[in-house]
């Protein structure tokens, strides 16, 4: 397989992260392009070429741009070269693919909408006060359910991740909402509790010791404890608050 030329596209604590983490556990070299939210980078002309809907990340891949951050992170994970980084997917032939499909697009149809739902919620209703109020009240409890689901689930694994002993994407993308839920929106008056989710704390706790995480966090100002009782980066620029 031919070596491939990767740069990510990201802004710190935005759903980059997620990118991040996976190239880091796979090993594979990249390189890097601040959108700095601050300056709205992503809603210019020249990044909309990349991202029509000018979201973060785009990952350039060969050359070719790629948006979504869960076709990105299959991507790169299909893309798993034997002795090079771990194995973040099931290979398609794997009966274990189509289960770990389908929590990687639970996360990616259902839990990480809600979230932007609640981040962003006068994108969704205007800026009534009242009705803001009130999608982010209906939000955050989906929100909750969703990650009940994820803790009654993995509960029942009996084992560290959910393929295994060794993270996948699926591992990786929960980490990282849960990270978010736990601190934004920065101005609200109510946070999900880790300790709510006691299995998934566990999870957070095991992926915080990792290599790739501690690198990939720190590369964005993000520091210890990362997901389980985390902080906002630091220097902010682009991230969510």
């Amino acid at each position: 397989m031919r070596m491939l030329l990767i740069t990510l596209y990201y802004a710190p604590d935005n759903a980059s992260l997620i990118i991040r983490i996976i190239l880091e556990e796979l090993g594979l070299p990249y390189d890097t392009v601040l959108v700095d939210r601050s300056k709205q980078e992503q809603l210019s002309d020249a990044y909309a070429k990349l991202n029509p809907k000018r979201l973060i990340p785009v990952c350039l891949i060969n050359g070719k741009p790629v948006f979504e951050t869960a076709a990105i992170a299959l991507a790169l994970a299909d893309r798993h070269c034997p002795g090079q980084g771990a194995r973040l997917a099931p290979e398609v032939a794997d009966n274990a693919r189509p289960q770990f499909l389908k929590w990687l697009f639970f996360l990616s149809n259902t839990l990480h909408p809600d979230l932007r739902m609640l981040f962003y919620a006068e994108k969704y209703v205007g800026h009534s006060t009242n009705a803001i109020d009130s999608i982010r009240a209906c939000t955050r409890q989906r929100l909750y359910e969703s990650f009940a689901i994820l803790d009654a689930h993995y509960a029942g694994l009996g084992t560290d991740y959910l393929q295994g002993d060794t993270p996948c994407i699926v591992d990786i993308y929960i980490a990282v909402c849960m990270r978010w839920a736990q601190l934004y929106p920065a101005n609200a008056t109510e946070h999900l509790k880790c300790a709510q989710y006691p299995v998934l704390s566990r999870l957070l706790q095991r992926l915080e010791l990792r290599p790739a995480v501690i690198s990939a966090c720190q590369a964005e100002g993000i520091t210890q404890q990362f997901f389980s009782n985390p902080d906002y980066a630091n220097p902010p620029e682009g991230s969510a608050t």
